[in-house]
């Protein structure tokens, strides 16, 4: 039997952060064992800072996040002394992701007698990889030397130090054991406090993403959000106070900043999670946009690298400073390009930035590698030449599934068989089919050739699709989550099909099957939607991909249902999203359980998931606008206006829409009537009424 070590469990973890900076804690504000530590760089600086007092742990009574990048956590010292139940002496520990002052601990006394308290802080440092907490594994601390004023580790190998000062000398530094001692002596009323502070030497010269510069101005606007409804603007201002400390910046040009996937173990730049996260921004702006495919862009493929994935054109999945190590025994390159979707999405999300406002010469400086990316989709993305987009990994050690669901079972029939390579899934055929149809635009747009090979291109891939992924049970037709090695549908009833809805690759009717399918009770958990339906045989309400809710998945399924005319469908799962949302205290987790709704629950947390998560925080905005139901083609001088009928939100204005280089504002009514105003006089702003559902759900063959 192989050595097998589990994946902590972070669901109640306090989570302060600063990109690349974060500290994680657990509620009762000790920093020990499983993924506790303050991270630098995906590097874990402390892992260890255990206080007690007076020979014994001091009693958590409270904790809590006071913003992204600070939190407090309250404990008392309970003694057979104290003249009454209550405890007279109390510890404050303010906890921040900074390296100046990270923690600052005061000690007070209440009560109405002098206290004398010896107060020992433990610490240890193992300066271990994110990838190796994240597998479960526990290296051996480092040993400890006596600063004099603290304590400082080295790491043997890389030569790597950190040091450790407290703002007040200990009575005693212990390197044996990593102790810091002290001996407070307080009076009545009288409070003592403690800072620590961090510094590192010999970190690697060439970071692989580097923290955003220091400015209050963030790469979106300022909304002001007025709803009847006030989940919403509870959970977009979490969101966004998120956001900010999501955000990082590319080393070779740090004024490009982009969103990290997510924090704890994703604290980096990733192709798909990043370009979507813009990608949903963009009511806020186009700058993030434009600054992320700049930072895709310069680290786009060149050549053939199967060590890597690699290959001409193609975007990048993940960026590391050093080896990732999976479950297994897997190992990930630092620069690592198995991803099918990401160079489909880049081109994606420029043509949307470009309808946005993005302005013109953006546009054309980043429209070279949109064309090298089509060439890549022209070329390599089709592994075995039967005209659907698929991956297969290139050796034993990439990712086995290379869609948005990565993980080794996501990819299933309804009886759990797993599909074999290469493997064709659906949602990438309909963001091919986006991506040469916008691509074309772009061309055509700017003068450049190949926009009719690439709606011929996209025209033959949906007769293809049509043929190809549409199955039948007794419920209907519905569309496949992939075409297997052997070509044949793999037939599990999925999240995926979400993601087609307005790439325009489905007819009206095909939508509505689809639509149909996403608001059934084995999709529809009543917390958001799930990522496989519950009557399949490999159905786990609490697996990473086989029954759990995602909220940008949800989000992007709402997209798709609001602009399709679904509109009953899309709002029942913005209501169930922005319940969970309240359930997690609008903190938005990367992923929740999947269980069914039932009134006075809550919904369970994944014990793993990412909190915050940059995709997950960006589905609120998400959702605003599916509401909004707003859709700019500046470039053509028009702006659409469709609001979701039926709200669940009741009313909304909405301020700070960034439509080119000006804001406009928004209101809707709950009946789904709409105005903009602030628009420029250039622009013709189009009120539509909402779409009729398809009245058909069948699906013709061809």
């Amino acid at each position: 039997m192989t050595d097998w070590t589990p994946q902590p469990f972070i669901q109640n973890a306090i989570v302060c952060l600063q990109a690349p900076l974060l500290v994680l804690s657990t509620p009762d504000g000790q920093l020990r064992a499983g993924a506790a530590g303050f991270f630098a760089s995906d590097t874990r600086w402390v892992s260890r800072l255990v206080l007690t007092i007076d020979g014994a742990e001091p009693e958590a009574i409270h904790s809590e996040l006071l913003d992204t990048h600070r939190a407090r956590f309250v404990a008392v010292r309970r003694s057979a002394y104290d003249p009454t139940p209550d405890a007279a002496v109390s510890v404050e520990r303010l906890r921040s992701a900074q390296q100046d002052g990270f923690e600052q601990i005061t000690v007070s006394n209440h009560g109405r007698t002098p206290v004398v308290l010896p107060l020992r802080l433990e610490t240890g440092c193992d300066l271990a990889n994110i990838s190796t907490v994240k597998s479960g594994r526990t290296p051996a601390a480092l040993p400890a030397e006596n600063t004099g004023s603290g304590l400082s580790w080295t790491h043997p190998h890389t030569g790597v130090s950190v040091t450790l000062t407290p703002s007040n000398t200990p009575d005693r530094i212990d390197p044996a054991t990593g102790a810091l001692e002290w001996t407070v002596d307080l009076a009545p009323g009288q409070s003592w406090t403690v800072s620590l502070a961090l510094v590192a030497d010999g970190v690697a010269d060439a970071p692989a993403v580097v923290a955003a510069p220091s400015t209050d101005r963030r790469p979106w606007s300022d909304i002001q959000v007025r709803c009847a409804d006030r989940r919403m603007s509870l959970l977009l201002d979490r969101s966004l106070a998120d956001l900010q400390g999501l955000l990082l910046s590319d080393p070779q040009y740090p004024a490009d900043r982009f969103l990290a996937a997510g924090a704890p173990w994703y604290l980096t730049l990733f192709g798909r999670d990043s370009l979507w996260a813009a990608r949903m921004m963009l009511p806020l702006g186009t700058e993030l946009a434009a600054s992320t495919l700049r930072t895709l862009a310069r680290r786009q493929g060149t050549a053939h690298n199967p060590e890597t994935e690699e290959q001409p054109g193609k975007i990048l999945h993940e960026l590391r400073r050093e080896t990732t190590r999976l479950s297994g025994g897997l190992t990930l390159p630092p620069l690592y390009y198995g991803s099918i979707d990401a160079t489909l999405l880049f081109v994606v999300l420029l043509a949307e930035a470009w309808r946005w406002g993005m302005p013109q010469e953006d546009v054309a400086t980043l429209l070279p590698h949109a064309e090298r990316a089509l060439e890549w989709l022209r070329l390599h993305a089709d592994a075995d030449g039967d005209g659907f987009v698929e991956y297969i990994r290139n050796d034993d050690n990439g990712l086995v599934n290379q869609g948005w669901k990565d993980s080794v079972d996501s990819v299933q029939s309804t009886r759990g068989r797993l599909a074999s390579a290469p493997i064709a899934l659906s949602e990438v055929q309909g963001y091919a089919y986006q991506a040469a149809v916008a691509g074309a635009a772009l061309l055509s747009a700017f003068g450049r050739p190949g926009a009719d090979y690439w709606l011929d291109w996209a025209d033959a891939l949906a007769r293809r699709f049509r043929s190809a992924f549409w199955v039948e049970d007794a419920a209907g037709p519905y569309v496949a989550i992939a075409l297997d090695g052997d070509k044949r549908p793999v037939d599990a009833v999925a999240s995926n099909a979400g993601h087609l809805l307005g790439t325009g690759i489905l007819s009206a009717d095909e939508s509505a099957a689809v639509a149909q399918r996403l608001a059934g009770p084995d999709m529809n958990s009543g917390w958001g939607l799930r990522t496989m339906s519950a009557r399949s045989a490999g159905f786990n309400p609490v697996g990473y991909h086989t029954g759990s809710v995602w909220a940008h998945d949800t989000a992007i399924a709402v997209a798709g249902l609001a602009t399709s005319g679904h509109h009953p469908a899309a709002a029942s799962l913005i209501e169930g999203l922005l319940e969970a949302a309240a359930a997690f205290d609008y903190r938005l987790p990367e992923l929740h359980g999947g269980e069914q709704r039932r009134p006075g629950s809550r919904p369970v947390p994944y014990p793993a998931s990412c909190r915050p998560q940059a995709w997950a925080a960006t589905a609120g905005i998400s959702l605003l606008s599916s509401l909004l139901g707003l859709e700019p083609d500046l470039p053509s001088g028009r702006v659409a206006l469709r609001p979701l009928a039926q709200s669940p939100v009741g009313s909304l204005e909405v301020s700070g829409i960034r439509l080119g280089t000006g804001d406009v504002t928004v209101t809707v009514d709950g009946h789904g009537d709409g105005s903009i105003t602030g628009a420029p006089g250039s622009v013709h702003v189009e009120t539509r009424p909402a779409l009729p559902a398809a009245s058909d759900p069948r699906i013709p063959r061809s």
